[in-house]
């Protein structure tokens, strides 16, 4: 009746599991029971569950990505210490099987559900704003995206506790992940993890790519739109096009676990490069649908922190473009040892090396826009600033790399290990970091510390260093990857020196968490407060309204003639405001997204454990929930002029407020 699912799925053998799956199961029931004692459920259920507001899916998928973030990192901790401990004459402290399941499960957690929500999060949040729009194009699939890919979350969680997960790697390349080789139920909790979640970012790739070209604000030509929505624009049009590969690449490989396929089995007529060609060709384009945001974070910070407008404004769109195009004439250099040949290989490194081209444009660009400006080094702009450096150093790694006779070299060494985790921590990481502090006041109403955040800036900053330099060392030194214990004495300084400093990242993780508590707790000073919706004297339309927004973000759609069209408003005049307002057309929220995305959860389940009954009974449910909401004529609703008037009188009164508190201040300092 439940297929495999059996007792035994329990890892009760395992000392360090079984401690986490009772801080797990204490706190989950913590966290509910804090929920009822205070009577959050309504509230929740009316303003987060339900909620089509793209805001509150941005700060959903943020809050899921720090979840998310915290479990990645304690499996690096976990990898770290194991290698530090695991020199000659010692075994460390976890079996080869178990550190298998760690190690894939952290590429998978950080790339797809930390680095990919916290993206998506920011995007959701800003892109709406920065367009002059009410809204995401579709809402409801805005929150199906998000909850489906809370499914892949969940498997990822589950996985932890109700059997295992894959040890294939993250890529997990055939035949080792196939059905002989990896028999259990890890490779299967992988592939619908990572099919939910893809199919949550391909919707979302959707949405923001109809979102960008439908509803700008009149007057917002292309080449009058902030770079931040270039290139998430040109990120979207790769979601599109990549995460069908990855979508294809995943079905057949569960053709050959369930069915008996034999797409990537070579013995039977199958190729496992295939594979990996679908996988790369997926792969590397998703390196940059998570490094152009970043960029674009970059772009806005600078500009905003060096008080002027951004330099080579034409130049960093073409750029942008330029890398959007040629990030799918690259993957294969993923591969350069696989045998496809020197004609191959060479064709697949030069294009990896015209690809730093146009990102050597963008950082000229931020360092030219920052020369002459009065640069403010707040906690957005030393996150800049840093990743200046970093991606500089992950950069001419990576065009180290391109070169096929270097890469023979070196690809299976922990050089390579450096050089990823320089460009996804120090390109990525980093612009997401500097972009939910620039943005936190705009979404809250109320800015982070600045102190404590620059005590997790220099953890973070210290941490990378000390964590990820002596691996390229060790790289020349022959260390291989994906190693869980080695006999070399000389390796071992190298080792213990990334222990420190991934327990410096991770202080910087915890300070990170503190600063955002601490920030909460302080929330009600003036000094910390956004009274005025734009408290960096930014130059871009989300600045425009009130901190937080209202549900409708612009009680009249701003109307743009300029590029920085709310820093040249503020030059000539802000307009007053109108004597009359109109209703304005809203979505309705709805509980179908969360509900269906429940029975799909159960049908992933029960694919894994092969619950047939279960997984029939699932499809039917969802099947009927969404015949059943297509029959729901209460999807939208027209709000009032008379509370849009409320609303924005309410938020005029607080900013004289805040003007006549700033007079107060400025008074009695002198």
């Amino acid at each position: 009746m439940f297929g495999k699912l059996t007792w035994d799925a329990i890892p009760t053998h395992d000392p360090i599991i079984v401690v986490t799956l009772i801080a797990m199961v204490l706190g989950g029931v913590g966290l509910l029971g804090l929920v009822t004692y205070m009577k959050w459920w309504r509230p929740l259920w009316r303003d987060w569950f339900t909620t089509v507001d793209h805001k509150k899916i941005g700060i959903m998928y943020i809050v899921v990505a720090l979840v998310m973030l915290v479990r990645g990192f304690a499996d690096a901790l976990m990898m770290r210490a194991q290698l530090a401990m695991a020199g000659p004459g010692s075994d460390g402290f976890l079996p080869p099987e178990h550190y298998d399941q760690i190690f894939t499960a952290h590429g998978v957690i950080m790339i797809f559900f930390v680095a990919t929500p916290f993206v998506v999060g920011l995007m959701n949040i800003v892109i709406p704003l920065q367009i002059g729009a009410r809204d995401m194009a579709y809402p409801f699939l805005n929150a199906f995206s998000f909850w489906i890919f809370v499914v892949g979350a969940v498997l990822m969680m589950l996985s932890l506790a109700v059997g295992e997960f894959a040890m294939t790697g993250w890529v997990a390349y055939p035949p080792l992940s196939g059905i002989e080789f990896s028999p259990g139920v890890g490779v299967d909790y992988y592939i619908w993890a990572l099919q939910a979640s893809g199919v949550g970012t391909l919707l979302t790739g959707v949405n923001l790519f109809v979102t960008i070209l439908r509803m700008r604000a009149p007057g917002m030509g292309l080449m009058k739109m902030p770079v931040f929505t270039w290139t998430v624009f040109v990120t979207s049009i790769i979601i599109i096009a990549a995460f069908p590969i990855l979508t294809v690449a995943l079905g057949a490989l569960t053709l050959d676990r369930y069915l008996d396929f034999n797409f990537y089995t070579n013995t039977l007529g199958g190729n496992p490069m295939m594979y990996v060609n679908l996988v790369w060709a997926w792969g590397h384009p998703e390196v940059y649908i998570l490094v152009l945001p970043a960029f674009g974070i970059f772009s806005e910070v600078t500009a905003t922190f060096s008080r002027k407008k951004l330099f080579g404004y034409t130049s960093m769109v073409g750029a942008t473009l330029a890398i959007g195009i040629l990030s799918f004439v690259v993957w294969l250099h993923h591969f350069f040892t696989m045998g496809s040949g020197a004609s191959v290989n060479a064709f697949f490194g030069i294009m990896t090396m015209i690809i730093a081209i146009p990102t050597g444009v963008k950082i000229f660009t931020w360092l030219f826009t920052m020369y002459g400006g009065r640069v403010e080094f707040s906690v957005p702009m030393l996150w800049t600033i840093a990743f200046l450096v970093t991606f500089t150093i992950g950069g001419m790694t990576g065009v180290l790399l391109a070169i096929p006779g270097a890469d023979f070299l070196l690809h299976n060494s922990l050089f390579l290990v450096a050089h990823f985790h320089n460009t996804i921590i120090g390109g990525a990481l980093f612009g997401y970091i500097a972009g939910m502090v620039y943005w936190f006041p705009k979404v809250f109403g109320f800015k982070l510390s600045e102190r404590w955040g620059k005590y997790s800036f220099w953890c973070w900053v210290i941490g990378f260093y000390l964590a990820f330099m002596p691996l390229y060392m060790l790289g020349f030194m022959g260390m291989t990857r994906r190693l869980n214990q080695h006999d070399n004495p000389a390796w071992e300084p190298y080792l213990n020196v990334a222990f420190v400093g991934a327990l410096f990242v991770f202080a910087g993780i915890i300070f990170m968490l503190v600063q955002i508590a601490v920030s909460i707790l302080n929330r009600k000073k003036l000094e910390n407060q956004d009274l005025t919706g734009d408290p960096w004297d930014a130059r871009t339309l989300e600045w425009a309204t009130a901190s937080p927004p209202p549900f409708y973000n612009f009680a009249v759609v701003p109307k743009v003639d300029t590029l920085d069209a709310f820093h040249e408003a503020k030059k000539r005049g802000l307009p007053a405001a109108p004597s009359r307002y109109q209703p304005i057309h809203m979505p309705s929220n709805t509980g179908v997204p969360l509900i269906v995305n429940i029975w799909i959860l159960a049908l992933c389940f029960a694919l894994i454990w092969h619950i047939w009954w279960l997984a029939a009974a699932s499809l039917v449910a969802v099947v009927v929930t969404l015949i059943v909401r297509s029959y729901d004529d209460n999807v939208d609703y027209y709000v009032p002029a008379e509370e849009v008037a409320r609303i924005e009188n309410e938020s005029a009164r607080r900013k004289d407020l805040a003007g006549k508190k700033t007079t107060a201040a400025m008074a009695s300092s002198r």
